[in-house]
């Protein structure tokens, strides 16, 4: 590649035209090898209790538990009927997707179904699930991510990997696409794949052909011979650009730009720049790329727990390293372990305040580890641990010798760390008090890593030196409704009530303290309540209030009284 071609993109694309058969068969060879491997440790129980050796795990599973195709056994019988992947489309069952079998035995996607019964009564049939496709395409992504941190979907059956200055990590851009290619199909994938320099050329080859690599400046003279469909660009568009007799790339190339804009719009003209290398666009990662990243490739899997932890452990110290050069420390951090099978596993922490120190990644990692509820399973072994900083802040230096309060910051907020690790982020709030004065709104409960130092600023409302507290100390999220036989009207007390079916006399009453909902956040529609501060004759003391006035807001649209509706909304201590 030219010294030129170097400084533009380089993508991969990936096309699996048979993902849904292919899928599917994965599953059944999945199912049918675990059936003989169950028969197998059935079998050979007392030998494994007399050598104390466990049987061995299933062979190959990866990328949502799929199996990898065995080699076949001798005496063997295979599968010999075709079979197909239908779909209901416009009131019809057509074919979506087939596997060599049906190709040869003369079918295509499109086919309606009962045509390709007549043609091969021996047909077995799947129906398709996109969700699952989607999840195993998915999959194969998280996969790819060992290669290139910026992976793109092409929906339905394809990936962009932009492998821009990567390359090279793994011998060159031939030996990445052998890489790719031959993992995928020693799981059992029909797989096409090209190298481009424009995200719409790399696909266009890989609708045609496979393994082909194009130098920056070649995209036209590689894409001309090809046929329009292979732009998918749509079917009425290809079938338009046949009626007017350009059947392949070159030729519509060769008309002007104008013409083709005119007669089928700006947004094919531009598909054509594109796939002839006249114009790029971005493709969109599934998932932004971290500031850091700092990984370990291992020539043998690991799979002892020790192991993983002394490398996540070095991990962890270089990764610090690389953001003190900067003066930056992680907000977010994710450790993505890479199993020999295929299979990802991804795992995330986060922090109230930039973590600086190797020592403490590693404990916040042992905290989550450890309470996972499906521990990490390492199969046959890692082959790559990845740790990255998704989301960092500068650092922020402070005097730490002599003021004691920075110390006990510190330490409260490695404390929520660790607790959120373990538990989850969202389980450990802090509360701010807000300006309303709506009961139920006067306190926002929020994360505590991420609203630490507001909760120790805020300002609460002080209590009155020797009177009642005018809020109770237990409020309820919603309130609930009591049973008032009578109380006294206009803006009176009850006389008792029932809550929760149990009758309580009231023999001491404050109130009435009377609040308005906010009009500008109801449309006008909260009525008014009346709080009371009750007190019943085995000393409980209860906060209920009227929902409504009797003037004016407990009335119908004809005037008639309504009905009075009356809520206990908290306990007083």
């Amino acid at each position: 590649m030219s010294a030129s071609s170097a400084n533009r993109r380089r993508i991969l694309s990936l096309w699996l035209p048979r993902l849904p058969i292919d899928r599917i068969k994965r599953r059944l060879m999945q199912a049918s090898a675990a059936q003989a491997e169950n028969s197998k440790t059935v079998a050979s129980h007392a030998a494994c209790n007399t050598n104390g050796a466990p049987p061995l795990p299933l062979a190959g599973e990866g990328w949502g538990g799929d199996a990898i195709r065995p080699p076949p056994q001798a005496g063997e019988v295979t599968q010999t009927f075709p079979s197909v992947v239908v779909a209901k489309q416009h009131n019809a069952i057509l074919i979506h997707s087939l596997d060599d079998l049906a190709v040869q035995a003369g079918l295509s996607i499109g086919l309606p179904l009962a045509n390709a019964r007549a043609i091969c009564p021996e047909l077995t049939v799947f129906d398709a699930d996109e969700v699952a496709d989607r999840k195993m395409l998915e999959d194969i992504a998280d996969w790819c991510d060992r290669f290139t941190p910026l992976v793109a979907l092409d929906p339905p059956h394809g990936l962009y990997l932009d492998i821009t200055g990567c390359a090279h990590l793994f011998g060159g851009e031939r030996a990445l696409l052998q890489i790719v290619s031959g993992a995928l199909s020693r799981r059992g994938f029909a797989v096409s794949a090209a190298i481009a320099s424009t995200s719409i050329c790399a696909r266009t080859l890989t609708r045609h052909g496979a393994g082909q690599i194009i130098a920056d400046g070649e995209e036209a003279e590689a894409v001309s011979p090809l046929p329009v469909s292979t732009l998918g660009a749509g079917d009425a568009i290809t079938g338009g650009l046949r009626r007017a007799g350009l059947k392949t790339i070159g030729d519509v190339a060769s008309r002007g730009r104008h013409e083709i804009t005119a007669r089928f719009g700006a947004g094919f003209t531009t598909l054509l720049e594109q796939a002839l290398g006249e114009g790029d666009a971005p493709i969109s990662p599934r998932k932004p790329p971290p500031d850091y990243i700092v990984e370990k490739r291992f020539p043998e899997p690991v799979a002892t727990d020790t192991v993983i932890a002394m490398n996540l452990s070095a991990l962890a110290a270089m990764l610090v390293t690389a953001m003190d050069k900067q003066g930056k420390g992680a907000r977010r951090l994710e450790a993505s372990f890479f199993r020999t099978d295929g299979a990802v596993r991804t795992i995330s922490v986060d922090t109230g305040r930039p973590v600086t120190k190797a020592d403490m990644i590693d404990r916040l990692f042992r905290e989550r580890l450890d309470a996972l509820n499906d521990p990490l399973d390492p199969g046959f072994g890692f082959d790559l641990i990845r740790l990255s900083a998704s989301r960092t802040e500068i650092v922020v230096q402070q005097q730490r010798d002599l003021d004691a309060n920075v110390h006990d910051n510190d330490q409260l907020a490695a404390l929520i760390d660790r607790i959120a690790a373990r538990i989850g982020g969202k389980r450990v709030v802090v509360h701010l008090p807000q300006d309303t004065h709506i009961p139920e709104s006067a306190v926002l409960a929020v994360t505590a890593q991420h609203h630490l130092a507001a909760a120790a600023q805020a300002a609460w409302p002080e209590r009155i030196e020797s009177e009642p507290p005018l809020r109770p100390l237990r409020l309820f999220e919603k309130p609930e409704p009591i049973k008032v036989p009578f109380a006294t009207v206009p803006d009176g007390p009850p006389h008792q009530f029932t809550w929760r079916r149990v009758t309580h006399a009231v023999v001491r009453v404050e109130g009435p303290e009377r609040i308005a909902m906010e009009w500008w956040k109801q449309n006008g529609d909260g009525p008014t309540r009346d709080y009371f501060r009750i007190e019943d004759e085995a000393g409980l003391r209860f906060w209920i209030f009227r929902d409504g006035l009797y003037e004016s807001e407990l009335a119908d649209a004809e005037g008639e009284p309504a009905p009075v509706r009356w809520f206990v909304h908290g306990l007083f201590a």
